[in-house]
């Protein structure tokens, strides 16, 4: 929303095909854009599809389509009658097995090996190196591909300068077992040894939540941590305000955006050096990179942001100069260009230009 918001008020007709929740209308209007809610899955993808058919035609709504590949991809250039853009977070891979179900597992898995040939001659808008690396790597051409970075909104919080801050640790995302916050759990129980007051926020919700909170009791570390649930975004920017260093143990992102925002606020991250997150937390810098499932070396760099001074205010310094390059306003005029070239290219092709 935060880009279609910004093309919306630029002018352009936008228009998103969304799931449906209980309580929400079938259409609704948020700062310009037009929302259908198609319906919950798997009718969502179906009836989206349908629309994308029916209203691309000629005399039609719309002038280009922009394909989400999230999840199952809607393989929208076999039957949309304009111009697809393919936008891609990342793509789920072998991943989506430690997340739902095996046989939904293989059908993503399936369905993702058709992307090569249905998207062969589609523009790519990727929102990370990594997620470029992967697409090159399953057979799209590079010269398809732009990466264009998500912004973030400006914290209001302000932030106390990272010294006066107490041994804080956040964690902000879904609470999925390939986010492995698991881990963190036991990685905060051995810096807990040598930092006793050290204290775990772990902001978000999903359906590993009633497992995690088991495995915070079983590793002795449930009285210094704090399940927030879903919150606002400014107490979220509050606690990251207040944090000292802020974890993502993710097997695969698209990006990083929370390690944006937290470095926004001053915040170093201890990562996985994982896709997507080696492209947002620069190694050494503005926080540090470990190897995938590695609990004691989490601990150990978690531990030293949390006790060493020196080198958490640089970090903290490096931080908010590198969250500075992230902007939704440029990231909204590199999808305008985008998507006009789209347009223009197939009026070349129909003009025989």
């Amino acid at each position: 929303m935060e880009i279609a918001s910004r093309l919306a008020a630029g002018g352009m007709s936008i228009t998103l095909a969304a799931c449906a929740f209980p309580g929400a209308a079938s259409r609704d209007r948020d700062r310009g854009v037009e929302i259908r809610r198609r319906g919950r899955v798997p009718a969502y993808y179906l009836r989206t599809a349908w629309t994308s058919h029916r209203e691309t035609r000629p005399g039609g709504p719309f002038d280009v389509v922009v394909d989400c590949l999230n999840k199952l991809p809607f393989l929208s250039p076999l039957y949309a009658g304009v111009p697809v853009v393919a936008l891609c977070h990342h793509l789920f891979g072998t991943t989506a097995y430690e997340q739902v179900a095996w046989p939904i597992a293989t059908a993503v898995v399936a369905s993702e090996r058709l992307i090569p040939r249905v998207y062969r001659s589609t523009p790519f808008v990727v929102i990370s190196e990594s997620t470029r690396d992967d697409l090159v790597a399953r057979g799209i051409d590079p010269a398809q591909i732009e990466v264009q970075h998500p912004g973030i909104r400006r914290p209001n919080a302000t932030p106390a300068p990272i010294e006066k801050r107490t041994p804080l640790v956040v964690y902000v995302g879904r609470l999925e077992r390939y986010k492995n916050v698991d881990l963190l759990l036991r990685a905060v129980a051995r810096v807990a040894e040598q930092i006793p007051d050290i204290s775990l926020a772990i902001v978000g919700e999903g359906t590993d939540r009633a497992r995690l909170e088991q495995i915070a009791t079983h590793c002795g570390v449930a009285e210094r941590t704090r399940f927030t649930g879903f919150i606002t975004d400014a107490a979220r920017d509050v606690l990251l305000a207040e944090a000292r260093v802020c974890v993502c143990p993710s097997s695969k992102e698209g990006w990083g955006l929370t390690v944006i925002e937290a470095n926004a606020l001053g915040t170093p991250n201890v990562a996985s050096d994982a896709p997507g997150l080696r492209d947002s937390v620069r190694h050494g810098e503005t926080g540090f990179l470990v190897a995938e499932g590695d609990e004691r070396n989490f601990a150990q760099h978690m531990a030293a942001l949390l006790s060493d001074t020196e080198l958490a205010q640089r970090m903290s310094r490096a931080a908010v100069a590198w969250s500075k390059r992230f902007d939704w306003d440029q990231a909204a005029e590199q999808m305008r260009a985008t998507l006009e070239r789209a347009c223009l290219r197939q009026t070349q092709r129909v003009s025989g230009a």
